[in-house]
């Protein structure tokens, strides 16, 4: 693997840097306090290509390749994350799907949309009773003619309410079947399709998060991605590549917290000399340094593999459970480096703190990725 950064990725960098500084950070704390999810934000990312980081130009995307959507990830989120995390379960698992497994009539209907971020994207797998246990989902798919009727609803849905188009998993057969589940891509507007309550959030406020209600909606056979009883497989599928992007995110976001409480450490004083110089502190820095490095080199490590076309599901899961957990270490420890500051919203280490935490729970919790990385070195 060459750990050298490329120019692709030196240019995204420089690009989120200044993107940052125009259009995040002015408005960031006000979107988190208000819950507002700034779809703007997502229409300029769609012209500067990150809404389709992935998607190849023939689509209307960028073309890039995984180690290129890690660097803009986790200089997204350095900024801010909700804005990674939204930006990455944008591409990888609404837009994502389509592209692994689309045929080539929808992603030529769909991927210019969403790589152009014209449309945002929602995927839809939890529900309020299955969360890790997501075979046991109780949404149905009941065939009728030429449609499929679909009951029921997903909850903690990324872009719920403002999405215009989810890639949902229902089940077409019977429960706890691994075969017995199907995917559909469902655009926003289909009668007895729509998003219901907004969730009010510890952390990634401006991310939004709502649920999906299907009320008898009428869904035709030829929007279904791939073949009836295909799609738990393709959801897996498609999570193998998400853990890359959490681990992105966790990066990112540890990074940030890293960052300013570097920067304050330096310029804090307290008994005539800045706190950067008591050893308490210098340790702190010195283990978050350690990690950070550590959960970044997993994390582009899985890209590589993905990149090489290479499995990469026990990768995947090394860097999205070390990385979320390094996140919220390097959260926790931003806010003790603050002090009371730390404790305050006028000071960047609290924001850092909330945000942190979901890492450790979106697209698989830690425990899971434990079980996905024991299942795999007992082969």
């Amino acid at each position: 693997m060459d750990f050298s950064i490329n120019e692709n990725q030196r240019m995204i960098a420089d690009m989120i840097k200044k993107f940052g500084d125009d259009h995040i950070r002015p408005k960031m704390m006000e979107w988190d306090e208000t819950q507002e999810f700034p779809v703007p934000v997502f229409k300029k990312l769609g012209e500067l290509g990150l809404m389709g980081v992935l998607v190849p130009e023939e689509y209307g995307g960028s073309g890039f390749s995984y180690t290129e959507y890690v660097t803009a990830i986790v200089e997204l989120s350095k900024i801010c994350g909700s804005i990674g995390l939204s930006m990455a379960a944008h591409n990888s698992l609404c837009t994502g799907h389509i592209l692994q497994f689309g045929n080539e009539e929808q992603k030529k209907k769909y991927l210019p949309k969403l790589a152009t971020a014209e449309w945002i994207g929602a995927w839809g797998l939890t529900e309020t009773g299955t969360g890790s246990d997501s075979g046991g989902m109780t949404t149905t798919a009941k065939k009728d003619g030429d449609y499929f009727v679909i009951n029921g609803s997903k909850n903690f849905i990324t872009h719920a309410i403002s999405g215009n188009v989810a890639v949902v998993i229902v089940r077409t057969g019977e429960k706890g079947d691994s075969k017995g589940m199907s995917a559909f891509i469902i655009e926003k507007g289909t009668p007895g399709f729509k998003s219901g309550k907004k969730e009010n959030k510890l952390g990634m406020r401006a991310s939004e998060t709502a649920e999906l209600i299907f009320d008898n909606c009428r869904v035709h056979k030829d929007q279904m991605l791939g073949k009836e009883g295909e799609g738990f497989v393709q959801a897996m599928k498609v999570l193998d590549g998400g853990r890359i992007s959490i681990a992105s995110l966790a990066v990112g976001i540890a990074k940030g917290a890293f960052e300013c409480s570097l920067k304050y450490s330096k310029e804090r004083e307290q008994f005539g000399k800045p706190i950067s110089q008591f050893q308490g502190i210098a340790f702190k820095l010195a283990d978050m340094a350690t990690e950070i490095e550590a959960a970044e080199l997993l994390t582009y490590y899985a890209a590589d593999k993905k990149n090489k076309g290479e499995k990469m599901t026990k990768e995947g899961a090394y860097a999205k459970y070390y990385a979320s957990e390094v996140c919220v270490r390097a959260g926790t420890e931003a806010v003790q480096i603050f002090g009371g500051y730390g404790y305050t919203k006028d000071f960047p280490a609290e924001k850092y703190y909330r945000d942190s935490k979901l890492c450790t729970i979106g697209e698989g919790t830690s425990e899971v990725q434990k079980m996905v990385i024991a299942r795999e070195i007992m082969k």
